[in-house]
């Protein structure tokens, strides 16, 4: 224990000495911000970090290389932001004013509310609309997710329900893409057990089924269940309450649908078998989007969107920021850019608290580190 201790105490002492050699370099940079500063020179020097980082990565020999090029590539993200505070870079990023304009403008919750969802009724979506808004909100189902982005737009709805990843096949690619395209804003979430059941007419029974209906992510869920009656052809469709409807409508006894048992209880369907996706805690997230930013009490969840530049280190850029603020990143999600090859666009999700001046300045180094920055909203985190 003696020896340890001794060791700690040499560790102790060394850190001492790179504290010290780290303050003087901070030191150095920010003469080197404000150089640039004075003289118009742009923060990133990508071709001089890129023979920094080799220059280290030589010095410390190839055991210690990967993890001395690691370490540089946090210090240098260090000076970067110190050089961009220096500089004042970002504050007039157009993604900060919109933010800013959002909030002057941000509604309270509306307090009887219009909610579109994507599907027929005894969808998932109509039950999170239910869930978040009850039974006495006006509820419609839409027969696209864009429809439903539209009604946001065209005044027509207050609020859509909208599901943007599941726990057994990943994010809802539709919906981030369309968060992209329309200016609005997530002001809640909430997330809704699925449990999938087989439903058919009346009369019906599984060796009469050779058609099997529902929306692809349904058939997907259920694949280990279907692939035991290879027989059957699966059908995706928009949705899984409309797969239920259809059957219900066609009067076929070889037709069957994947869907929820509510659905089943709606369209005057027998359920062939319950609980038949193959995660027993498949789980879908639904985001409860709006027109306009709405500042709820309870707000601990912030969503944003941005273009990170074709280079090396971008990202890791992005989660310095997050390391240096002690705040905790919660999703990160990445979706390809049209027409730019290679490119993409990334949904980051982090907790923090309103007055926190840690997420402000979080969201002001986002913006100076990254391209077509958004705030997509801040809203209470309900996934229990």
């Amino acid at each position: 224990m003696d020896e340890l201790q001794d060791l700690r105490r040499d560790i102790d002492a060394i850190d001492r000495e790179l504290v010290e050699l780290f303050r003087r370099r901070m030191d150095v940079t920010a003469r080197v911000g404000a150089y640039k500063r004075s003289r118009g020179v742009p923060v990133l020097d990508q071709e001089r970090e890129r023979q920094v980082l080799q220059n280290k990565g030589e010095l410390a020999g190839e055991a210690l290389r990967p993890a001395v090029i690691t370490l540089y590539q946090t210090i240098m993200a260090l000076s970067r932001r110190q050089q961009r505070d220096l500089m004042g870079q970002g504050a007039d990023n157009p993604g900060v004013l919109r933010w800013r304009e959002a909030q002057d403008s941000a509604r309270r919750p509306v307090a009887a509310p219009r909610v579109v969802y994507q599907g027929e009724p005894g969808a998932y979506s109509e039950q999170a609309a239910l869930d978040l808004f009850g039974e006495r909100a006006g509820t419609a189902g839409l027969e696209q997710f864009e429809d439903c982005f539209l009604a946001l737009r065209e005044g027509r709805a207050d609020y859509a329900v909208l599901p943007i990843e599941n726990s057994s096949t990943g994010a809802i690619r539709q919906i981030y893409d369309l968060l992209t395209q329309y200016e609005c804003y997530v002001v809640g979430e909430t997330a809704v057990k699925v449990e999938h059941c087989l439903m058919a007419l009346p009369g019906a029974g599984l060796d009469s089924i050779t058609h099997v209906y529902s929306h692809e992510q349904g058939l997907f869920q259920c694949e280990r269940y279907l692939n035991t009656h290879p027989d059957w052809k699966q059908v995706p469709q928009a949705d899984t309450a409309g797969s239920a409807k259809m059957v219900a409508d066609s009067g076929d006894l070889t037709k069957a649908a994947i869907c929820s048992a509510r659905a089943a209880q709606l369209y005057g369907l027998d359920i062939l078998a319950r609980g038949i996706n193959h995660n027993a805690h498949n789980t879908t997230r639904f985001v409860v989007v709006s027109p306009k930013l709405e500042l709820r009490p309870g707000a601990d969840k912030i969503s944003t969107l941005f273009v990170l530049p074709h280079q090396a280190g971008s990202l890791h850029e992005v989660l310095t920021v997050f390391a240096v603020h002690g705040l905790n990143m919660v999703k990160l999600e990445s979706r390809p850019l049209p027409g730019r090859s290679w490119q993409y666009m990334f949904f980051l999700e982090f907790t923090g608290a309103p007055g926190d001046p840690a997420v402000g300045d979080a969201l002001h180094e986002l913006a100076q580190t990254t391209g077509e920055f958004r705030v997509l909203g801040w809203f209470p985190s309900n996934l229990e």
